[in-house]
């Protein structure tokens, strides 16, 4: 009976390869096994979900189960090929039969695949017959179960006008972070942050007694005020002030929205930007950080209304309820702002960190030749994409400086892709000047060390002037 575990483990795990593949490696090597060649009947041989990537994946992973198997190489090697040979062999009965590839068929998309190899791998395991076989129809219902979830879950067709793109990747990462029933275990799928952040960091500062010190300082949110001098600033603009506001987390600290409040309430502004990351983890329900941010929103004193993006603490499943309290979301969008016959162009990213939803190309794609710019992200991730796309302004946040820094050093960590010289305050790369926020409130621990809570005021003024002088260069080495 072990024996025969292992061949259907085996054939499960041949099976599986390519689709981890897909989620593992994106767009790379993707090419069609068959090269785009069409049989006479018009139909391809195989179809574009039978990969270069997919074949490799599953022969290399299929012959490194040898030592398990107990069998030499070679063995291990032929039966991943004939596995793969029954997959091809029901896919090309599919395309003649003029089925889009992809359809799904219970039994003959698993029979060749699971039969082939078990018959095979089975004689050299000294597995009876009958056995094999069992092992091979036990197989068909479960890998067609499975292969629905997959297709249901990662693969689902994208709603009407979904506003982001779609990948296998985006799919599962966004069933961990927003399937409610997930949530109590949705920790120990990310063990780096559970070592790092919920015991070590934790533990370090309650055993060194400044632990309600670090919360104390999350509560602190200092008011920054920023000024911005471009040439080509529509004159109608000159003095637009923007509110912005990134990395709430409004449900991680208590005392936090009463603290935003009494910053953002005495203040009148042209347009409020709210640059993601509503709720303190990376799953888990979005009430509490939702009805925290009712509360706030009506203080905010905007005449242009209230804009906002998503983070990747954030799940697209958000953007009717944020929409429904009064933030006009921006996903790969641009919106005019007209002001005395003259308008700027307001644009939004998804997710350029976790997700990587952002399409640089969608949010442009309404914008005129020449309009100026400002762009709104998560993170400064996305900081070549929008300077080539001629963003004049990138806002964004994410990093929160560091949350945690050691006195007069900088940040420990940034948690960003981008160079480090993005990762606070001004900044600057080809002609696009930047500014990340160091965030409202603390993701992960609750804690802040020299490294204060901000809200940000922004004053755009038309003159000569583009960068202050402590405005520095983006440099391409993080």
């Amino acid at each position: 009976m072990t024996t025969a575990l292992l061949l259907f483990g085996f054939v499960l795990w041949v099976n599986l390869l390519p689709p981890l593949a897909s989620m593992a490696l994106g767009d790379r090597w993707q090419q069609p096994l068959d090269g785009g060649l069409r049989l006479p009947d018009g139909q391809f041989l195989f179809g574009s979900h039978k990969t270069v990537r997919g074949v490799m994946a599953a022969l290399l992973g299929g012959t490194l189960t040898f030592p398990l198997l107990g069998v030499s190489w070679q063995v291990a090697s032929t039966a991943s090929l004939l596995a793969i040979l029954g997959d091809l062999i029901s896919s090309c009965i599919k395309r003649r039969f003029r089925l889009p590839s992809g359809t799904a068929l219970f039994g003959l998309d698993q029979c060749f695949e699971a039969m082939l190899p078990a018959l095979y791998l089975g004689s050299h395991l000294a597995i009876p017959v009958w056995l094999r076989l069992a092992v091979g129809f036990t197989f068909i219902p479960l890998a067609h179960a499975g292969a629905r979830f997959w297709k249901e879950l990662l693969f689902k067709p994208a709603m009407h006008n979904y506003p982001r793109i779609i990948r296998s990747t985006v799919r599962l990462r966004e069933w961990r972070a927003c399937h409610q029933p997930l949530a109590r275990w949705h920790t120990w799928f990310n063990l780096s942050n559970l070592l790092y952040n919920e015991l070590f960091l934790t533990f370090f500062f309650k055993a060194i007694g400044r632990y309600e010190k670090g919360m104390t300082n999350a509560r602190d949110i200092r008011l920054e005020e920023v000024g911005y001098t471009f040439a080509d600033l529509p004159e109608a603009f000159d003095g637009f002030r923007l509110l912005l506001l990134t990395d709430l987390h409004l449900d991680g600290v208590h005392g936090l929205t009463d603290a935003l409040i009494a910053q953002v309430r005495d203040l009148e502004v042209d347009l409020c930007l709210i640059g993601g990351d509503l709720r303190m983890k990376l799953y888990g329900p979005f009430g509490p950080a939702l009805r925290r941010l009712k509360r706030v929103l009506p203080h905010i004193r905007s005449r242009g209304g209230i804009f906002g993006v998503l983070g990747n603490h954030d799940c697209i499943e958000m953007v009717p309820d944020l929409e429904e309290a009064g933030v006009r979301m921006l996903i790969n969008d641009a919106q005019p702002l007209a002001k005395e016959g003259q308008s700027l162009w307001l644009l939004g990213l998804d997710d350029p960190h976790y997700y990587q939803t952002n399409d640089e190309t969608a949010a442009f794609r309404t914008v005129p030749d020449q309009a100026f710019t400002i762009l709104l992200a998560h993170s400064p991730e996305a900081y070549r994409q929008a300077a080539a796309h001629g963003a004049r302004l990138y806002l964004c946040g994410h990093t929160h400086a560091g949350q945690i820094r050691r006195l007069g050093r900088g940040a420990i960590y940034t948690n960003s892709r981008a160079p480090r010289s993005t990762a606070e305050g001004q900044w600057q790369w080809q002609k696009m000047l930047g500014y990340t926020s160091r965030g409202v409130g603390a993701s992960s621990v609750p804690l802040r060390f020299n490294c204060p809570a901000e809200v940000t005021l922004i004053t755009l003024r038309r003159g000569t002037q583009i960068c202050s002088p402590d405005c520095p260069p983006a440099q391409e080495t993080p």
